[in-house]
């Protein structure tokens, strides 16, 4: 397998013709990082104002933030980082009992792919966690053993987390929570596991293409410290170094649409180290409003953006992914 020696020759399926990571114009000696939020801080009455304000800050500028004291419970984290670990050491034989399928997204795989048809340097597990009668357990791997489990414990640790969350971001927008929760309550939940392996030639390769999420809300745990993951903005690409112990939380598209585009969801890529490899844990949150995509109306704002329905808007988004080229979201604004 490619992956097994990081100074084997690299398969033509994996290189780029322009170079996979491309430049980081942002360099060391810059200090612009992602805000962080503290939600210690959105806890407390005598501090939630300002952080409530710092939290809508975050996405309508950055999109992205940094999320510490998040009170999720760090047993639950740690059995998550160490199952994931031991499922991508596994041999690939094994791993491959929950393959992926042709023309499906769960299971394990190499599952992106550009419009001229070269892969990412990476391999993932996708598996869908919510709603709970939509699991389809034969992609959910039975080793190590305890992995389901830590994967249904940790599915209900973000969804609780992402609940706190969305309650206070319904504060920064001036809607009622229950109207921002109703969007996303009962809506598909799934999970990315990836693991970005070494490459001696990191500039022919990328771990993931420029792209903006199609779901309402990222929430990404970096099981180690090699960093990969940049964010778009103002044209320049801004290597995230990740805080120890906080996730990285990003505004999805279908955000973006309901906010009636005050958070923004930005583009963003993983780049591949040449010694050290990356893994991550990444859980993203669907959403939309009675099977539409369209912006909250109790907003009392007149729409950006044209409603549509979800199955169409999920071809829009996968088409916009194979393409890498402008937001789908972007097509619907008014």
């Amino acid at each position: 397998m490619a992956f097994a020696d990081p100074h084997l020759q690299i398969p033509d399926r994996y290189i780029r013709a322009a170079g996979g990571g491309g430049v980081v114009v942002v360099g060391d000696g810059e200090s612009l990082e992602l805000p962080v939020v503290d939600m210690a801080r959105l806890l407390d009455p005598e501090h939630r104002e300002a952080e409530v304000a710092l939290l809508g800050s975050a996405c309508r500028s950055w999109g992205f933030f940094q999320l510490i004291n998040h009170g999720v419970d760090e047993a639950v984290i740690q059995k998550m980082k160490d199952n994931t670990v031991q499922f991508f050491e596994l041999p690939l034989e094994d791993k491959n009992t929950v393959a992926v399928r042709p023309g499906g997204i769960e299971g394990f795989g190499h599952h992106f792919r550009s419009s001229a048809g070269k892969l990412d340097w990476a391999e993932n597990l996708i598996v869908e966690t919510q709603p709970f009668q939509q699991r389809n357990l034969e992609f959910w791997p039975s080793k190590p053993p305890t992995f389901r489990d830590s994967i249904d414990k940790y599915a209900m640790e973000m969804w609780n987390l992402t609940t706190r969350l969305l309650r206070f971001m319904a504060s920064d927008l001036g809607v009622e929570q229950e109207t921002l929760l109703a969007a996303f309550h009962g809506k598909r939940q799934t999970f990315g596991l990836h693991r970005y392996p070494p490459c001696r030639h990191p500039e022919k390769v990328i771990g993931i293409s420029p792209h903006s999420d199609g779901f309402g809300l990222t929430l990404l745990l970096q099981v180690n410290d090699t960093l990969g993951l940049q964010v778009s903005k103002d044209g320049r690409w801004h290597p995230v170094r990740p805080l120890p112990g906080a996730f990285i939380v990003n505004v999805g598209e279908i955000l973006e649409v309901l906010t009636n585009g005050r958070y923004k969801s930005v583009f963003h890529r993983v780049a591949i180290d040449a010694e050290r490899g990356r893994v991550t844990v990444v859980v993203f949150q669907d959403a939309c409003i009675n099977g539409l995509v369209k912006p909250l109306p109790e907003l009392g704002e007149t729409p950006r953006y044209r409603a549509i329905g979800k199955s169409e808007y999920f071809k829009g988004h996968t088409a916009e992914v194979l393409g890498q080229g402008e937001r789908f979201i972007d097509t619907l604004k008014k």
